[in-house]
C-alpha cells in the first residue's frame, strides 16, 4: 500500500462530496442554522406557552383549620416552593367564586357522587377487613367482590367528572385540630389511646392521567407546607419553640461556581453530540462513496485504477474521516454558542447561575478533539462497510437506523449520573469515549479519568482499525461490489433454502442461530425466575435442575439442530460428528484439568479490579445448586452444557463461520458468541478464553467429541472441587482439597504446575497438523462448483 495512491483516492473523493450540494448543506449549513433556528424557537415557544390551569375541587373547605389554605379561586401563594405555580391549579369550592355558576355547580355535583362512591367503597373496605379479622372466609369472598365493584364505580365517576384532584375534607378536622390546641397549650394532651386517630384529609387523584398525576404533585407539596404553618401557629400559641417538631433541619449549600456549573451541563451536551454528529457525519459520504458508486456505475473503472483495495478503500475511509469531524465540530461549536446565548437571554434564574453557558475550557475542548478522532474513525469505518455491503443508496441508507438506534441507547446510559467510568467500561466501544469525556468535561473529574485516556484512545483505535479491517475485506469480494438489487419474497426464498441444501449452514445461518439462541434465553430469564421465586420451600434444588437442563435442551440445542437438519445436506459435516483422534481426547481432557484453576484464578483476581461483582442471585443460585444431589448436579452443571452448547457453538456455528475462509475468525467469533450467551461479565470473559481453546480444538481434530469432553471436565472439575470443599466425599476429597488449595485459593504450586501444563498442551495444539480428511465427507461435483455468491464450504479450510 502506497500513501500516494491513498492521498490521490482520498482527494478524489473530497472534490466529489464538495461538488454535492446535499453534502455541503449536511456538514456546514446545517450545523450553522439548526441551533440557532431550535434556540430561537425554544426562546418564542417559553414566551407563548401558557399552561391550562387543572381544576382542583375541595369539599368541606370551610372545616379546613388556619392559616387560610385557599384565597378565592387558588391555594395562597405562599404555600408552593415557586410561587407561580398558584396560578397553574384553579380551586372550586361551594362558598367560591365559582361555586354557584353553572359549570361549577355541575363540577361540584359530580364532586359529591365521587364522594359517596368513596364512602361506599370505604365501608365495603373496613367491612372487608372485619370479616377476615372473624375468619368469615365466605363472607369475604362476597365482600371482595362488593369492594371491587365499589372502586370500579369510583373510577369511573371520577374520570367522568373532568376533575384532576378532588380533595375531600372531613367535618371535623378543624374542631378536633382545635381541641387538640387547647390541651397543648394547658399541657393536658391525653395519651394517644384515648384520642384515638385523627381524621384525615383524602386527596383522589388518577396516575395514569398526566394532568391529574401533576395536579395532585403541585397540590400535596402545597398541603405539606401549609401542615407545617398549621403546626407552627398551634405550637407558638402553646408557648413551645416553632422548630420543635425538626430539631436539626440541616440546609443545603452549594459551593459549585457558576463557571462550574456550567461544566457540569457541557460534560452531559458535549458526549451526546460527540457520538450522535460523528454518525451523522460519517454515514452519507459513505454510502455516496460506496453504494453510490454502484448505481452511478463507476466502481468498475474505479477498480481498473493502479491503486490497491486496500489503498481505495484507505482513502475512502480518510475523506469520510474528514466530513465526520466537520460535521462534529461545526455542530458543537455552534451548539456551544447558541447554548450560551439563549442563556444570556433568560436573565435571572436557572440560567443565570451558570454564568450565562460559559464555554468549557481551553483544556476542556482539546480532549473533546482528540477523543472525537479515534470515534469519528470507528464511525466512519464502520459506515464505509455497511456502505460497501449495500446494493445501493436506498439499502444503505436503512443500515443508519439500527447503528443510530444502538448509539443513542449507548448514550442515554452514559449520561447517567450513577455509571461511571470503570475498567470494563474503558474498553467497550462508544461507552468509553461518551463517559471519557463525561469525567473529563465535569468539575473537578479530570484527575480521575487521567488513567483511563490510554485504555480508550488504543481500544477505540482497535476498534477503528478491526471495522476497516471489515471494510477491506468487503471491498475485496466481487460479490459483495457487484450485487444488483433483487426483489426479496420470503415463499421462494424458503423454498431456496430447503430444495437447494449445502453441506454446512452459511455465513448467515450462523448468525441468525446465535441471534436465535440469544433471544431465547432472553425470553427464558423471565419465566425461569418466577419458577424459581415460586418454587415450594425445600424444592428449590430440584427446580433449579430442571430449569438449566430444560433451558440447555430449549434455547441452545434445539434451535441449531432444527436449523441442522432443516438447512444443511450433511449433519454429520455441520456437527463435526467424526470420530476422534484420542491423542487430541487426552490433550483436550488435560487442557480442561490445567485451564480451569488459571481461568478461575485470573477471572477471580479482575473481579472487583476490571468486572464488577456478581449480582447477588447469581450466588444465591449456586447455593441452590449445591443442594442438589452430584449426579443431577453434574448432569445440569457439565453434562447439558457440554452436549448443547458445543452442538452449538462448535458445531453449527463454528461450521457457519468457517465458510469465510478464515479459520481464525471463525474461532474468534465463536468464542465470542459463546461468550455473549453467558451474560455475566466474568462468566462472559472465562467462556470467551475457554471458547477459544476449544474452537481451536474443533478445528484442528475435525471432530466435536473432544470438545465434549473438555467441556465436560472443565465444568465438571468446578462442581466436584465444590463438593469436595463441602466434605461431601469424605476423608479423600479433603485430603485431594488440602493439597489444592489453601486458606487464600489454589497453592502456588499447584497453580504452577496448571499454569505449566496448559502452556505445554496450548503450543502442542498450535503445532497439531489439521486432520486429514482426504476421502472422507470430500464434496460432490455439484458442490464444489461456485455458486453465485457462495462463500467457499469448510472442506477448503485449510487446504
Amino acid at each position: 500500500m502506497t500513501w500516494r495512491n491513498t492521498k490521490l483516492l482520498f482527494l478524489r473523493e473530497v472534490r466529489d462530496q464538495l461538488r454535492d450540494r446535499r453534502t455541503l448543506f449536511m456538514v456546514a449549513v446545517l450545523p450553522v442554522l439548526l441551533y440557532p433556528a431550535l434556540g430561537l424557537g425554544m426562546v418564542q415557544m417559553t414566551v407563548l406557552f401558557r399552561e391550562a390551569p387543572q381544576t382542583v375541587v375541595v369539599l368541606g373547605a370551610e372545616h379546613l383549620p388556619g392559616p387560610a389554605l385557599i384565597e378565592g379561586e387558588r391555594f395562597a401563594a405562599e404555600w408552593f416552593d415557586e410561587p407561580a405555580a398558584a396560578d397553574k391549579l384553579r380551586v372550586l369550592t361551594a362558598n367560591g367564586p365559582s361555586g354557584g355558576t353553572t359549570e361549577g355547580a355541575a363540577r361540584l355535583d359530580a364532586a359529591e357522587e365521587v364522594r359517596a362512591a368513596h364512602e361506599r367503597a370505604t365501608q365495603a373496605a373496613a367491612e372487608l377487613d372485619a370479616a377476615l379479622a372473624a375468619g368469615d372466609e365466605r363472607g369475604a369472598i362476597v365482600l371482595r367482590e362488593r369492594l371491587r365493584v365499589a372502586e370500579a364505580r369510583r373510577a369511573e365517576l371520577f374520570s367522568q367528572s373532568g376533575i384532576q384532584t378532588l380533595m375531600l375534607v372531613p367535618d371535623t378536622l378543624a374542631d378536633q385540630i382545635a381541641a387538640l390546641s387547647r390541651r397543648l397549650r394547658d399541657r393536658d394532651a391525653p395519651p394517644a389511646e384515648a384520642t384515638g386517630p385523627l381524621p384525615r384529609p383524602i386527596v383522589l387523584h388518577e396516575d395514569a392521567d398526566e394532568r391529574s398525576r401533576l395536579a395532585y404533585t403541585r397540590v400535596a407539596g402545597a398541603l405539606r407546607n401549609w401542615e407545617r404553618a398549621v403546626l407552627r401557629d398551634r405550637l407558638t400559641e402553646a408557648g413551645l419553640p416553632a422548630d420543635l417538631p425538626a430539631p436539626v433541619a440541616p440546609r443545603g449549600l452549594s459551593l459549585s461556581q457558576p463557571a462550574e456549573r456550567a461544566a457540569g451541563v457541557w460534560s452531559k451536551l458535549f458526549p451526546a453530540l460527540v457520538v450522535l454528529m460523528t454518525i451523522s457525519g460519517a454515514f452519507y459520504p459513505a454510502v455516496d462513496m460506496a453504494a453510490g458508486e454502484k448505481e452511478r456505475g463507476t466502481m468498475e473503472t474505479l477498480l481498473i485504477c493502479p491503486a490497491s483495495r486496500g489503498e481505495i478503500v484507505c482513502g475512502k475511509f480518510l475523506a469520510v474521516l474528514t466530513f465526520s469531524l466537520c460535521t462534529a465540530g461545526l455542530n458543537l461549536c455552534s451548539a456551544g454558542l447558541t447554548g450560551g446565548y439563549v442563556a444570556s437571554l433568560a436573565g435571572p434564574g436557572m440560567a443565570a447561575g451558570l454564568d450565562g453557558l460559559a464555554p468549557p475550557a481551553p483544556a476542556a475542548l482539546a480532549w473533546v478533539a482528540l477523543l472525537m478522532v479515534p470515534l469519528a474513525a470507528f464511525y466512519s469505518a464502520l459506515c464505509l462497510a455497511l456502505a460497501t455491503f449495500a446494493k445501493s443508496n436506498k439499502e444503505g441508507q436503512y443500515y443508519l437506523y439500527p447503528i443510530l438506534m444502538v448509539s443513542v441507547g449507548l448514550t442515554v446510559f452514559c449520561l447517567s449520573p450513577l455509571v461511571e467510568l470503570t475498567p470494563l467500561y474503558a474498553v467497550l466501544p462508544v461507552v468509553n469515549v461518551s463517559l471519557l469525556l463525561k469525567s473529563l468535561l465535569a468539575p473537578g473529574g479530570a484527575a480521575a479519568a487521567l488513567p483511563y485516556v490510554p485504555v480508550v484512545l488504543l481500544s477505540s483505535v482497535g476498534y477503528a482499525g478491526m471495522a476497516l479491517w471489515w471494510a477491506v475485506e468487503l471491498f475485496k469480494r466481487e460479490d459483495v461490489l457487484f450485487r444488483e438489487a433483487e426483489r426479496f419474497n420470503v415463499k421462494d426464498w424458503i423454498a431456496h433454502l430447503l430444495r437447494e441444501k449445502e453441506p454446512t449452514p452459511t455465513f448467515g445461518e450462523a448468525a441468525f442461530a446465535f441471534v436465535t439462541v440469544l433471544l431465547l434465553q432472553f425470553a427464558m430469564m423471565g419465566p425461569m425466575q418466577r419458577a424459581l421465586a415460586g418454587a415450594p420451600p425445600g424444592a428449590e434444588g430440584e427446580t433449579a435442575f430442571r430449569l438449566v437442563v430444560i433451558q440447555q435442551l430449549v434455547t441452545v440445542a434445539f434451535p441449531v439442530l432444527a436449523m441442522g437438519l432443516l438447512l444443511t445436506s450433511s449433519v454429520r459435516r455441520t456437527f463435526r460428528f467424526r470420530r476422534p483422534d484420542w491423542t487430541l481426547m487426552t490433550a483436550a481432557a488435560g487442557l480442561a484439568l490445567c485451564l480451569q484453576p488459571v481461568i478461575g484464578v485470573l477471572t477471580h483476581w479482575l473481579t472487583g479490579r476490571f468486572f464488577p461483582e456478581p449480582p447477588a442471585g447469581y450466588a444465591e443460585f449456586s447455593v441452590t445448586m449445591g443442594t442438589v444431589p452430584l449426579p443431577l448436579a453434574l448432569l445440569a452443571a457439565a453434562i447439558a452444557p457440554a452436549v448443547c452448547e458445543e452442538l452449538a457453538f462448535r458445531g453449527f456455528l463454528l461450521s457457519g463461520f468457517s465458510r469465510s475462509r478464515r479459520p481464525w475468525l471463525a474461532i474468534g467469533l465463536s468464542a465470542v458468541a459463546f461468550g455473549v450467551v453467558h451474560l455475566v461479565p466474568q462468566q462472559v470473559f472465562a467462556a470467551t478464553l475457554a471458547g477459544l481453546v476449544l474452537g481451536t480444538i474443533a478445528w484442528k481434530g475435525r471432530s466435536l467429541w473432544p470438545c465434549i469432553l473438555f467441556h465436560l471436565i472443565f465444568n465438571g472439575q468446578q462442581v466436584l472441587m465444590g463438593r469436595a470443599e463441602a466434605g461431601e466425599f469424605g476423608t479423600v476429597g479433603e485430603g485431594v482439597h488440602r493439597l489444592l488449595f489453601n486458606e487464600a485459593g489454589y497453592r502456588p504450586i499447584a497453580l504452577a504446575l496448571c499454569g505449566a501444563g496448559a502452556v505445554g498442551l496450548l503450543v502442542w495444539l498450535a503445532r497439531l497438523r489439521r486432520a486429514d480428511e482426504a476421502g472422507v465427507d470430500r464434496p460432490s461435483t455439484a458442490d464444489a462448483a461456485p455458486h453465485a455468491g457462495a462463500l467457499p464450504s469448510t472442506a477448503t479450510l485449510g487446504a
